[in-house]
């Protein structure tokens, strides 16, 4: 049986942590899978298989790890996670529905 593709997702943590967010653009991003350590490598070895955007950040990850899957990410971790965010369009060439770049 051939393996689905996940949808694009961005994976962020360490060998120890891994979480991975789902953001479609309207309200906040949501966790779509978690785990620790052979969790965790199994979902950065799927992320690395499929070209999902890699971003390490293990502080951010210990805190995303604590929010129940399907859940929103909380106001608090906005910033940290909307650069995980940028991160994963910038790598992939695309832009957020709806956003026009600055002008100078």
């Amino acid at each position: 049986m051939k393996e689905k593709k996940p949808d694009r997702q961005t994976v962020a943590g360490h060998s120890d942590i891994a979480v991975a967010l789902r953001y479609d653009g309207e309200g906040a991003p949501k966790v779509t899978a978690k785990g620790t350590d052979m969790t965790a490598e199994r979902l950065i070895a799927l992320a690395e298989t499929h070209e999902v955007p890699l971003y390490p950040n293990p502080e951010l990850a210990t805190a995303l790890v604590q929010i129940p899957l399907g859940e929103e990410v909380p106001e608090d971790l906005y910033r940290a996670v909307a650069e995980v965010i940028s991160f994963a369009y910038l790598v992939a060439g695309k832009m957020p529905k709806g956003f026009t770049p600055d002008k100078e």
